[in-house]
């Protein structure tokens, strides 16, 4: 979604010095958003085309929010694209029963391959076989986008639990500088190795992914198919799987891919317990960007022993317009906007409400008296106009603070209003100032 943003840049000649630069720019984020009253989160965030070594993200709360992210009742917030699965223990592989290929015809889904699976081939130690248990390898095409193998389109294949989905956005994370998509029927039509629906990484010795495979194509894992757990997958023939497939044993891959969907109950990666998925909006990000730019630029200067350095920097940024809109979703109620002090357009929406010229005078005099002392007033003037619909316009236009000048005026009295707790006081004019410090 579209907003305007207001930027900031750091340039430091020492990282030192852009770790200062950083935090200083992070905690002034976090004193606006406290004076916002916004009850925001501040998440480990991947820095995806900006590049930098380090990256976090203010996100407020919200379920209409288009980031998801991870929390655990322990701590650990990070955006859903910077989830580290945690890699489990080996386990024992001696002992587990040898790979066997059987007929798997009408079993076009995860589900009915398990219940096909647990038909014909019971597991020897008692359990089911389950979703968790099925080895999908997910083809997908990877694209650089800049550097020496731009635009050369390359087919990955990452194999995960099938009890998962891949994430296209942690893929994207995954494969930093790459377009990433699913692959075409073109591209399995140029690798009729590949056998759609059954595919698998073969034997050693008798590999089908991998470098060293029979198709040449690269073949990554999600960090939990560790040595010793055993597999249900493809066996690369039509209506043919292999069961008791083990990694470590019969096949390998080429390195590991994080791409599976994040869900409710993974394990925090430092420990601090399960997390749970929740949405939010994006309202400020702060980035350790470094040296990438600076180089590409040539920014150099002189630090204080007078030799020539690349610069270090800085990014960070605030969502000035999507800041507004949530202000407004969350402060106002069935009469109108309800601004916080902080951001209200005016410190008072003074009303001239009433007939006779005189309250005009003593609401012109209130007004003068305020602006000159510094308070910014929104005055209510217009004189054929009703005061219901001046109260009106307050109530919409949500000014926190409303004095209005009325029938008691000529008491010295005024009517004001604090639209934050819905109350309205009768106060004498002379004290008006000092409700704003004055």
């Amino acid at each position: 979604r579209e907003f305007t943003m207001k930027d900031a840049y750091s340039f430091d000649v020492s990282d030192e010095g852009l770790e200062t630069s950083y935090q200083a720019q992070r905690d002034a984020y976090e004193r606006i958003f406290k004076r916002l009253g916004l009850e925001y989160v501040i998440v480990k965030a991947d820095a995806g085309a900006m590049g930098g070594s380090k990256s976090e993200e203010f996100l407020l709360p919200i379920p209409i929010g288009e980031d998801t992210f991870v929390r655990s009742a322990g701590g650990y917030v990070a955006n859903v694209e910077a989830y580290a699965t945690p890699v489990p223990d080996a386990l024992p592989i001696d002992g587990l029963p040898e790979a066997a290929v059987f007929d798997s015809p009408d079993t076009p889904t995860i589900e009915t391959l398990v219940a096909h699976t647990n038909a014909v081939l019971p597991r020897e130690e008692g359990r089911e076989w389950n979703a968790a248990d099925t080895l999908k390898n997910v083809v997908l095409a990877v694209t650089p986008i800049a550097g020496e193998h731009e635009g050369q389109r390359e087919l990955v294949i990452v194999g995960l639990p099938g009890d998962r989905e891949a994430d296209m956005k942690r893929a994207e994370v995954a494969f930093a500088g790459c377009e990433v998509e699913p692959a075409t029927p073109e591209d399995f039509v140029k690798h009729p190795g590949l056998v759609k629906g059954y595919i698998g990484p073969g034997m050693k010795g008798a590999e089908v992914l991998g470098e060293n495979g029979s198709t040449g194509i690269r073949y990554l894992l999600d960090p939990r198919v560790v040595a010793g757990t055993a597999w249900v997958t493809g066996a690369n023939e039509d209506e043919k799987h292999i069961a008791y497939l083990v990694a470590g044993r019969d096949f390998e891959g080429d390195g590991i891919a994080d791409i599976a969907n994040v869900r409710d109950g993974d394990p925090a990666p430092d420990g601090s317990g399960p997390v749970e998925l929740a949405r939010g909006m994006e309202i400020g990000h702060v980035f350790q960007l470094g040296r990438k730019y600076a180089e590409a630029l040539g920014l150099k200067v002189l630090d204080e022993n007078g030799k020539l350095v690349t610069v270090t920097m800085g990014s960070y940024g605030i969502g000035v317009t999507r800041i507004l809109a949530v202000l407004a979703d969350l402060n106002h109620d069935e009469r109108g906007l309800v601004w916080p002090t902080a951001v209200a357009p005016f410190d008072v929406h003074l009303v001239a409400a009433g007939r006779d010229a005189s309250v005009y005078e003593i609401a012109t005099s209130l007004a003068e008296q305020l602006d000159a002392a510094g308070v910014e007033v929104m005055y209510d003037d217009r004189p054929k106009v009703s005061p219901g619909v001046k109260f009106g316009d307050a109530e919409l236009l949500g000014v926190p603070r409303v004095v209005v000048v009325g029938r008691d005026a000529a008491e010295g009295f005024v009517e004001f209003w604090d639209r934050a707790s819905g109350t309205k006081d009768r106060i004498a004019i002379s004290d008006v100032p000092a409700l704003f410090g004055v």
